[in-house]
């Protein structure tokens, strides 16, 4: 947990929390340096160097202006987009590669004994995660906000009698190309996944919405033809298992406001903010 990259990322989400949270009075980017204890140049660079655009940029993507506009010009065809395989760039990849195989009964009978899984941890843009996989696809991903002890037991209580080894597949590896948003060295993903048969279909629709898009509960239960559903979707969008390859950070209130994230909402804007640079700069 105390790598550079983890100690980068965390002063950048520091910094756009306090972005955030003093909006309206448009901190200097010398205010915002101070607040994460660099210097003016070395922050901005740092910020750049991971975000792509300016602190100040990066704020226009998180506002509620500019989700409410996201919500307002693109629901009607977010959906659709999916199926148009000519999209072109690398940042709006997971509706096109993604695909999601449900367990059986069998796969986790009895707390997962005929299951062998094998599980790492890695660095991630948005900080150091815990990845695991089955021969048949990625099962778990998750931010690590703890020790990784503690990260292993959450895995653990979903498959308390699997066949555990701590061990870097091939699996694990092509499915942590995304961070990397490069299209050469990804193959398909395949995630394979417990979840109720209302889940997974929650889950394959979030796969829908692509990198710089976002929905609401309301408009995921539209799309899922079942439009009296929010409560039920919100329940099995805050149960996805597979942090960011599911997309469910790209959720958020009617209102434009981000709302709350499994592994926290300092995490879910910058994510957003991060995806809507990638998007915006391909237009």
């Amino acid at each position: 947990m105390d790598t550079q990259n983890q100690i980068d990322y965390n002063r950048i989400a520091q910094a756009i929390a306090y972005l955030k949270l003093n909006y309206k009075q448009q901190p200097t980017l010398e205010q915002a340096a101070e607040h994460v204890n660099l210097s003016p140049f070395h922050f901005q660079r740092m910020f750049k160097d991971w975000a792509g655009v300016t602190p100040k940029q990066f704020l226009q993507y998180l506002s509620i202006e500019h989700a409410k506009s996201i919500l307002k010009d693109r629901q009607a065809s977010l959906f659709d987009a999916a199926l148009n395989t000519g999209l072109s760039g690398t940042g709006r990849l997971h509706d096109l590669f993604i695909k999601i195989e449900g367990m059986t009964p069998g796969d986790y009978k009895n707390g997962g004994e005929q299951l062998d899984i094998n599980y790492s941890f890695a660095e991630s843009t948005f900080g150091t995660i815990i990845v695991a996989s089955t021969a048949r696809g990625i099962c778990y991903m998750a931010f690590v906000d703890g020790s990784n002890d503690d990260a292993f037991a959450a895995l653990h209580r979903l498959f308390p009698n699997a066949n555990y080894h701590q061990f870097v597949d091939a699996i694990q590896q092509n499915a942590l190309y995304i961070f990397t948003q490069d299209r050469s060295k990804l193959q398909d993903i395949k995630l394979h996944l417990k979840g109720t048969p209302f889940q997974l279909k929650v889950w394959e629709t979030l796969l829908k919405v692509p990198v710089g898009a976002l929905v609401t509960y309301g408009g995921l239960s539209a799309n899922l033809q079942n439009p009296n559903a929010s409560r039920a979707v919100g329940s099995a969008v805050g149960a996805n298992p597979v942090a960011f390859l599911i997309p469910c950070h790209r959720v958020i209130r009617s209102t434009g406001e981000t709302g709350q994230y499994h592994w926290g909402s300092q995490r879910k804007s910058a994510m957003l903010g991060w995806e809507a640079a990638k998007a915006f700069a391909e237009v």
